[in-house]
């Protein structure tokens, strides 16, 4: 199964509506991807810091999330300041490293950041049958929330079926090599799982059928606003106006 780390809590944002999270999640984002001053990027980048702390998350963890994108940040640094024309900050030899572009990389990586840990915070602290559930709320085509919730539950079928065809090549003494031999071997388990993956998607379709199923799936969990949400919504608009005020 897909790992959920952050998803069983008891923190304040664990018990928020999921509604008012992944809507605050997705206003935050886009908000913060427009942004273009360094006060306002600093505040965004602070509130997104105080929701991490308030699900009380697993600092290691945390990290490990964020450093998928620290990568893709080091060689916008690298980059850059080097290419983007503009005030030469420091040269060091034949490189010329611009203001420009060292304040474009610093904004590029407090955006990511920023945006990512929230999305960590709001929207990872829920199960992810209850985000399928979310998304279809806020009308979200039904095909891509029935897509997004049978590749959750079934993925890791997938997974255990491409196992057990690489213990078959392995068991028949199959050793991966720079050849012809081993790239035939590849494409061939290639296609078998695709070939398995069709099966089972019939197999479990027609399950589905004999159970009734009509194209919708009916979420049993009741979603309501309690006075603690009705209080994060207005904080939250209240921290978002203050950012906006901010860029002005």
């Amino acid at each position: 199964m897909i790992q959920e780390p952050f998803a069983s809590g008891n923190s304040f944002l664990h018990k928020t509506d999921p509604r008012l999270r992944v809507f605050f999640a997705a206003l935050f984002s886009c908000i913060v991807a427009l942004l273009n001053q360094f006060p306002s990027l600093t505040v965004s980048f602070a509130l997104s810091v105080i929701l991490a702390f308030t699900a009380r998350l697993n600092f290691k963890m945390l990290i490990k999330r964020l450093a998928v994108i620290w990568g893709f940040l080091i060689l916008l640094w690298a980059v850059l300041p080097l290419t983007l024309e503009g005030e030469v900050f420091y040269q060091l030899g034949p490189l010329k490293f611009t203001a420009q572009g060292i304040i474009l990389a610093a904004k590029i990586s407090i955006k990511s950041n920023t945006i990512l840990l929230a999305f960590i915070a709001l929207v990872s602290t829920m199960n992810f049958s209850t985000l399928g559930y979310v998304l279809n709320y806020f009308k979200i085509p039904e095909k891509l929330v029935h897509l997004l919730l049978l590749t959750y539950r079934y993925i890791f079928v997938i997974e255990q079926e491409y196992q057990r065809l690489v213990r078959s090549a392995k068991i028949r003494a199959f050793q991966p090599k720079t050849n012809l031999h081993t790239y035939k071997t590849y494409a061939y388990l290639a296609g078998m799982l695709f070939v398995k993956a069709s099966a089972r998607a019939d197999r479990v379709y027609q399950a589905m059928k004999c159970r009734g199923f009509k194209g919708r799936f009916y979420c049993l969990q009741e979603f309501s606003f309690s006075g603690c949400d009705q209080i994060w919504f207005v904080f939250m608009l209240f921290c978002l106006s203050i950012i906006l005020f901010l860029e002005l």
